[in-house]
């Protein structure tokens, strides 16, 4: 198995983690709102930011889980746009990435 997928999978296990933390912290915390006010704001300010790393933790699970398949797929160093092969160091620096990093640039 190469570097690369050992990293990925990796990575997707410790999202998939932070993604189930994440969630139990949602259910445990969406009871009934505080009776203050200002303690009300600050729980709906946290369940928003909890929200948005769900969010986040969901998308960069989804790029991994792609690169994955691309690798599986012998397609995991070319650029799924212009078919050229994507810089080792791009890799290294974001191994999740399908693209290069001129076609990057332009989308």
């Amino acid at each position: 198995m190469t570097e690369r997928k050992q990293q990925l999978e990796a990575l997707r296990d410790e999202l998939i983690e932070r993604f189930e933390r994440y969630k139990a912290h949602k259910e445990q915390h969406g009871g009934p709102l505080d009776k203050d006010m200002e303690d009300q704001s600050i729980e709906l300010q946290n369940d928003e930011v909890v929200e948005a790393l769900q969010q986040e933790a969901e998308d960069e699970l989804r790029q991994v889980m792609h690169a994955l398949k691309r690798i599986d797929d012998d397609e995991g160093d070319l650029c799924e746009a212009c078919g050229e092969a994507i810089d080792t160091r791009r890799l290294k620096a974001v191994p999740y990435t399908t693209v290069c990093r001129d076609c990057a640039e332009l989308g």
